[in-house]
């Protein structure tokens, strides 16, 4: 999980690749399915990978969080738009905190584990920092079945500062392959072009390589590790596992 120069070195160029406005529907989205599939009160959330603070930066409206990654760098950067919230780094494989939560939140950095047992490690993680009752949402960029190579591109640029000095801009190339079918995963390719504030433009390459399992897999795992689960469609078409811990009988 660690070697992506995106969530170190470039981390502070981080928010021109997703800006944090764009998560705001995504956050709405988590939070309607958390009071769907909670029982009991919901005021407290853990959120594992939680990368740059995005999602946590709309989250953090309702919710007490506490958000954890294996990047201190982007925990940093995550700090930056979500002062006074707890920041941990941690490794969502190992992590325990000995204190639960009303509700976890693993989004996407849920991707770079690329074997059934890793996603295992993870999900046990989750469950072991869900009180009884509480829900879970977890969202891969894509199961098995939705999966399709292609391209996409974007970027941002950062305002000029007072006195006329131009901002940085980021634009990027994500191309998102599968070079063996048979394997548990799949890469993505990021062209990134870097300009600072003087005008000198860099040019990095990023390979990101993610995990693909099918939405059976994914439940398999989840109701092995002693949830209730169930997938479910966001509202982009992604397929999002909802979870819950059980009840004591």
């Amino acid at each position: 999980m660690t070697g992506l120069a995106m969530y170190h070195e470039l981390a502070p160029w981080f928010h021109l690749l997703t800006p944090p406005h764009e998560y705001a529907d995504e956050a709405a989205f988590v939070l309607d399915q958390l009071h769907e599939h909670a029982d009991g009160p919901l005021g407290t959330l853990l959120e594992l990978g939680s990368g740059g603070g995005n999602t946590a930066s709309h989250l953090k409206r309702e919710l007490r969080l506490t958000l954890t990654d294996l990047s201190p760098r982007m925990i940093a950067l995550s700090k930056s738009i979500n002062p006074g919230v707890e920041h941990i780094v941690g490794d969502m494989r190992t992590l325990r905190l000995d204190r639960t939560f009303d509700a976890v939140l693993i989004h996407d950095a849920i991707c770079y584990l690329v074997s059934e047992a890793e996603v295992r490690t993870a999900l046990q993680t989750a469950f072991a920092h869900l009180r009884p009752g509480g829900a879970a949402v977890i969202m891969p960029d894509y199961v098995r079945q939705t999966f399709r190579a292609g391209t996409d591109h974007g970027g941002e640029d950062e305002p000029g500062s007072d006195d006329g000095r131009p901002g940085r801009a980021l634009r990027y190339l994500e191309w998102t392959t599968d070079p063996d079918p048979s394997d548990t995963a799949y890469q993505v390719d990021y062209a990134l072009l870097l300009r600072d504030h003087d005008g000198r433009v860099e040019v990095r390459h990023d390979r990101h390589v993610e995990g693909l399992f099918s939405s059976e897999t994914w439940l398999e795992l989840l109701a092995d590790v002693g949830f209730e689960a169930s997938a479910v469609d966001d509202p982009d078409g992604r397929v999002v596992f909802v979870a819950r811990r059980p009840l004591p009988r």
